[in-house]
């Protein structure tokens, strides 16, 4: 009967850190899933006095790979009207990929307040806890309501559980609505023998449902400057050492390479104990046409290539997608980023491709990024 299907439109995504619960509006595309490791035995040998060879095989079950999961999701600033205070329909989200503590969850007005500093005026996510081995852990929830419009429709449930955020991307190409892709792992999928208990805070149905808390990313704009004493001769800079480039579009990458430990015990289904995490990386790229303006993007490509024996570079760079003055907008700051080589891309209008890679101020710091975000 079509009654028992499941469309994909009525999903809803439920997050639970410690014991408060965020309802995450994901866009189409979301999936979760995890494989199983499998050890083949195969026979090969010789032939017998009849011309004949044992050639069998059997398959084992040798361990539960990671489970996986990714969605996306808008990025939402916006403030609270309970509060007056700044938040993010994704807030979680960030407070799991910048290492936060569940113990450090409040439900006044400072949430997350390890990692993020909210206020009236705008919410600010820090790295500073991220030099972690271990990171906490959420239970993730997918529900897919049932499709027949009646109270004794079955909706079926899916954990993800001790599920880490790995990996987010934030797209904001010139013709879209800023978006991050979220990624990450856990030990283990199950389906619920009941229906959790789901009452969501933060986050109200009139927030989720505004469009007011949308970012254009056709405002977007970078500002790029290099730092004093850490890059080499830029003759085609500003005055002030800055350039002043136009964005066609770019993208940004955060990543705590988490990867997750198995046991390998014979004669038993393994599973995964837990994670730990890698390097942190944040990198990125951003397109913007050649222009020979004084300080613009072929300055940059020029004052590049002529620094290419510098051992490195160091700039500050800020993207401020959704503008830098207007709200809502997120804006992505790091204090000494480096800048490859340009590339040019030929095409209608010749335009130059750069990457970048956010450091910190020293090897061993967390400084290299800072989110913030401002509501309308």
């Amino acid at each position: 009967m079509a009654t028992s299907l499941h469309l994909s439109r009525e999903v809803k995504v439920y997050v639970k850190f410690g014991d408060s619960i965020w309802e995450i509006p994901v866009l189409d595309g979301l999936s979760f899933s995890q494989g199983t490791n499998t050890a083949e035995v195969t026979l090969k040998e010789m032939a017998d006095g009849s011309d004949v060879s044992r050639r069998g095989r059997l398959m084992f079950n040798d361990s539960l790979a990671p489970a996986e999961w990714s969605f996306s999701t808008y990025a939402r600033p916006f403030k609270r009207s309970v509060d007056n205070i700044q938040h993010m329909a994704e807030e979680v989200l960030w407070a799991m990929m910048a290492g936060a503590e569940t113990s450090e969850y409040a439900t006044g007005t400072d949430k997350f307040s390890n990692v993020i500093d909210m206020d009236g005026s705008r919410a600010l996510i820090d790295f500073n806890s991220s030099n972690q081995m271990v990171f906490p852990t959420a239970t993730i929830y997918f529900k897919f309501a049932a499709n027949d419009g009646a109270a004794t429709g079955t909706d079926l449930w899916y954990e993800v559980q001790n599920a880490t955020v790995n990996e987010v991307s934030a797209d904001f190409d010139i013709d879209g609505i800023t978006t991050l892709n979220w990624s990450g792992g856990g030990t283990k999928i199950v389906e619920p023998s009941s229906a959790p208990t789901v009452t969501p805070i933060e986050v109200t149905a009139t927030e989720l449902q505004s469009t007011s808390n949308f970012i254009r990313n056709r405002l977007s704009q970078i500002t790029v400057q290099a730092n004093a004493g850490a890059t080499g001769t830029f003759p085609g800079a500003e005055a002030d050492g800055s350039y002043s480039l136009v964005l066609t579009g770019g993208s940004i990458t955060i990543s705590n390479n988490i990867e997750y430990v198995t046991p390998s015990s014979l004669g038993i289904v393994n599973v995964p104990l837990g994670h730990t995490a890698g390097t942190r990386s944040v990198s990125g790229t951003f397109t913007c046409y050649l222009d020979h303006a004084t300080g613009s993007s072929a300055d940059l490509l020029e004052d590049l290539l002529g620094s290419a024996t510098s051992i490195k570079n160091s700039f500050a760079l800020t993207l401020s997608v959704g503008g830098s003055g207007s709200t809502p907008r997120v804006e992505f700051i790091m204090p000494t980023a480096h800048l490859e080589i340009p590339t040019h891309s030929i095409e209608e209008v010749i335009s130059a491709e750069v990457n970048f890679h956010a450091l910190p101020s020293d090897i061993a710091a967390t400084d290299e990024l800072t989110v913030k975000y401002v509501g309308a």
